[in-house]
């Protein structure tokens, strides 16, 4: 896969840059740290699988401001007042601060720091949108699919999604993500060139269509896709379109039906596949499927093989959006490290430096993880944030995409099965440590104290 030249620092929102500008014309130069994390979960989730940590690396090693951008900056309005000594330092603008991060493939919960920036202030504040968006968007996929993969209780599940997908990029990307959490491929062909996803394909009804008689069209096709065909049998009569694959001879690698109600429809194609000798002939079910349609397919005894799954899988459909964050948790100070809070109602952020800290049982299942402060210890915990990233540059190649679906699949498989469950799973227990509690009681009666005017003494 071929890394991009750089990337826009421009792909961020307009109060970072005044914000930056701000900290530019004010001499605030101290570093900072941000952690990013999800609030609470989507309904129906009881985890979530990380993903698009590649991409926000690439990003952070590359972004850059062009002679372009920083003109277009001069001409708004918003930085009429703003010295050209920030326009200065926008032309060398690297990012070259350190990243920790949860690896791809980690199953993470609510409130749980995925990944912290430490550097330079205004370096650390212009790259958070770009890092919400692709994390977020990843993790969001990828949370899904790992649900669509778990209803399919082994069988095969492909991406089908890039046509309603929210943009293209969109559904590279969705593909990507969708291939890490467990799904065998997709039949987005840039997502294979791109990052090595095994594509397929079948063929659409117009194709059928195209011939005036529907037997021609499959015996077309066949011809030419011999191992690799996948007829798709309900674009008029299912059950005489699969008595023509048999009349002519054919032997596809998989007939595929993509609506009705496809219990009673496969068990009867599966009948008259194996009495006419196509015992070998897998069935592909397609057609608005989700976790949920999957899950009751099977449990009323459909001999389904295969799943291709769309809008639900690359939109997220049922939960679009991760209620993702970047915030503020310590700067650097003249006095040393000060760590920094929010407590505005149903919004409270917890102060310092963390560590998510995750806890095993005998069987070696996932039982408890406990958000602490980055500098605690727990004996036969594991630390989940480790340093990707030092001076702006990876402290080691990142892992390839089938070593991430790897320790996706064992991850998950970790999960407390209670959890996995695709309605109704359990919580999974998290908790923050008493040091960490004990250092936000400690932070709120410091701002609390900043915030009462002090009474002149006489």
């Amino acid at each position: 896969m071929s890394k991009p030249l750089c990337h826009s620092a421009m792909l961020t929102d307009l109060y970072e840059l005044t914000m930056a500008a701000a900290y530019f014309e004010n001499r605030f130069a101290t570093a900072a740290s941000f952690e990013l994390f999800v609030r609470s979960l989507p309904q129906e989730r009881s985890y979530l699988l990380t993903a698009g940590l590649e991409q926000c690396l690439q990003y952070l090693e590359t972004v850059r401001f062009t002679k372009e951008d920083i003109d277009y900056l001069r001409r708004q309005p918003v930085f009429a007042h703003v010295k050209r000594h920030f326009f200065d330092y926008l032309e060398t603008f690297r990012f070259s601060g350190e990243v920790r991060a949860m690896r791809e493939g980690t199953p993470a919960f609510g409130e749980e720091p995925m990944l912290r920036v430490t550097g330079p202030i205004i370096e650390a504040q212009i790259v958070e949108t770009f890092l919400l968006s692709t994390l977020t968007f990843q993790t969001m996929i990828a949370s899904k699919a790992a649900r669509v993969v778990t209803a399919a209780a082994g069988r095969d599940v492909v991406e089908f999604g890039t046509r309603r997908a929210h943009g293209p990029e969109a559904g590279v990307l969705a593909a990507r993500a969708a291939y890490a959490a467990g799904c065998a491929g997709t039949s987005n062909v840039e997502a294979g060139q791109r990052f090595g996803v095994p594509i397929f394909g079948t063929l659409a009804h117009s194709f059928v269509m195209a011939y005036e008689d529907e037997e021609e069209a499959f015996r077309r096709f066949q011809q030419l896709f011999p191992e690799h065909s996948v007829l798709l049998i309900d674009t008029y009569d299912t059950l005489a379109a699969i008595e023509k694959i048999i009349r002519a001879g054919l032997h596809p690698k998989a007939v595929r039906i993509d609506s009705g109600d496809l219990v009673e429809i496969s068990k009867q194609v599966r009948r008259r596949l194996d009495a006419g000798g196509l015992r070998s002939t897998r069935i592909f079910a397609s057609g608005d499927l989700d976790e949920f349609v999957i899950a009751d397919l099977l449990a009323r005894g459909a001999p389904i093989d295969a799943f291709g799954v769309g809008t639900a899988m690359a939109t997220s459909k049922d939960a679009p959006a991760l209620g993702g964050v970047y915030k503020l948790v310590e700067v650097q100070t003249a006095e040393g490290s000060s760590t920094r809070a929010k407590f505005s109602e149903e919004k409270i952020t917890y102060p310092g430096r963390k560590q998510v800290f995750r806890f095993r049982d005998a069987a070696g299942s996932y039982r408890e993880d406990v958000i602490g402060c980055e500098d605690e210890k727990y004996s036969g915990a594991e630390p989940l944030l480790a340093c990707v990233m030092r001076n702006g540059q990876r402290v080691a190649p990142s892992p390839g995409l089938d070593e991430i679906r790897s320790h996706a699949r064992q991850e998950v498989a970790r999960i407390p099965e209670s959890c996995r469950k695709i309605r109704g799973p359990q919580n999974y227990p998290v908790r923050f440590s008493s040091t960490l509690e004990k250092l936000l009681r400690s932070v709120r009666q410091r701002m609390t104290r900043a915030a009462v005017p002090q009474q002149e003494t006489l």
